[in-house]
């Protein structure tokens, strides 16, 4: 099944359908395939001129936890540079098992539903580290960047790893994301230099609490992308460079309305009050007049960030809106079950669909997503964001409505942060 294709089935026949095995573990990958993912990840490297610089890594020589981030489909191709020629087993999302469910699993991919508590996920890892030998990569920041900077990463990380007590290695990659934005998907010709460093033995993590954990990793997941591309003099003279960059600065910093921006060519501009700015071959934004409110994409970013949590503590922020319903039961493909409504607020997400004696109702609390997964255009579907239960995944995209995927995932990271600040505050 296409991906791009649209398939209707009811909810009952949806339910009869087998169910994707999450419980089982990972395999060796084939010795057959590992030469060709070598080959394949080659040119890719040639192009990027990638580099990469280990550092404390002579003595991982067995299993250990590898936590990577994650800008673009170029990571996957300079991680197996970097580990080269050692094998590895990947968790993947279960919409990358989408008609290769034998190829990944042959590979060596662990399938996860993306922001969901699976102790599956636990064993498998636990298998691919000290029964295969392998060395495990993990993506915590669970999607692509959408800025070239570090998202939120689960508060869980830690205590998975004070669990396992096996050794965590990082690998940071800078300019990914410049290659190949998620919100521009042009190739661009960018150096990548990829940073491969034991963060912790075995020892250091029976020593630290989870917290501690927690932190040297998030330290380690600090980067900036278009502050790589300014401090290396990258150049990117692709002449449709800002197409798309909308998707993520939804709001004007002149005038505040939403929804409002556009893009073409190296222009993003403002449709309420007119405002706009050229992004350069640098990378950096400059208003054609005015004041250039922010000429670093990142702050920007974060800005819209801040006006979110403002809505939140105002009590100004609900979301309601239409959107059509795709699930995902297994590898097999989507199936659209129908136009549903959604509701964001407070209280989490609220999803329903009725046709006729069918009805879904799915809610999601607040706590249970401390971020959510968001694609640009999915498919050529349009934008959509997802959440997932054990047994399904669900896509949501909405209707009618313009760049709002990015406000969604703020919202429901924001809202995370207060409830759990509540939460600490109250068991003081």
């Amino acid at each position: 099944m296409k991906l791009n294709e649209i398939h209707y089935k009811t909810i009952k026949e949806i339910d009869e359908l087998p169910r994707f095995d999450m419980k089982m573990l990972p395999l060796k990958a084939k010795w057959y395939l590992r030469p060709v993912s070598w080959l394949l990840s080659f040119p890719e490297n040639v192009i990027c001129n990638t580099k990469i610089h280990k550092k404390n890594m002579r003595e991982l020589n067995k299993g250990y936890l590898l936590l990577c981030n994650h800008n673009s489909f170029t990571d996957f191709k300079v991680l197996t540079k970097a580990i080269f020629p050692r094998p590895a087993n990947y968790v993947v999302a279960i919409d990358g098992f989408i008609n290769r469910e034998k190829l990944l699993r042959n590979v060596g991919g662990i399938c996860k539903r993306k922001f969901i508590s699976d102790i599956n996920i636990i064993r498998q890892i636990k298998h691919s580290v000290i029964d295969n030998e392998y060395i495990c990569a993990l993506y915590p920041e669970a999607r692509y960047s959408l800025v070239g900077t570090n998202a939120i990463l689960p508060p869980s990380l830690g205590k998975m790893i004070k669990y396992l007590n096996v050794p965590v290695a990082t690998f940071i990659c800078h300019g990914n994301h410049l290659r190949q934005p998620v919100w521009n998907l042009h190739k661009n010709k960018v150096k990548i230099n990829a940073y491969l460093e034991r963060l912790l033995t075995s020892k250091e993590i029976k020593k630290l609490s989870v917290d501690e954990i927690n932190e040297k990793i998030n330290q380690a997941f600090i980067y900036d992308d278009f502050k790589y591309q300014k401090e290396k003099n990258i150049h990117n003279y692709y002449n449709k460079r800002a197409e798309g960059l909308n998707s993520v600065l939804y709001q004007c910093p002149s005038c505040h309305v939403e929804h409002k921006m556009y893009t073409k060519d190296n222009y993003i501009w403002c449709d309420a009050c007119g405002k706009k700015y050229e992004m350069d071959t640098l990378g950096r934004l400059k208003a054609l007049e005015g004041v250039t409110e922010f000429s670093h994409i990142p702050d920007w970013y974060e800005w819209e960030r801040s006006q979110v949590r403002e809505q939140i503590e105002s009590g100004k922020y609900r979301l309601e809106m239409k959107v059509d319903i795709d699930s995902l039961p297994n590898s097999k493909g989507f199936y659209r079950i129908g136009k549903g409504s959604i509701v964001h607020d407070y209280d989490g997400f609220n999803l329903h669909f009725k046709n006729g004696e069918e009805e879904l109702i799915i809610h999601k609390s607040v706590l249970e997503n401390y971020s959510i997964h968001i694609e640009y255009n999915y498919a050529g579907k349009g934008d959509a964001f997802s959440f997932s239960t054990f047994n399904d995944t669900y896509y949501l995209f909405p209707i009618d409505r313009k760049d709002i995927i990015t406000k969604i995932h703020f919202a429901v990271e924001e809202l995370y942060k207060i409830k759990a600040e509540e939460i600490h505050r109250n068991k003081k």
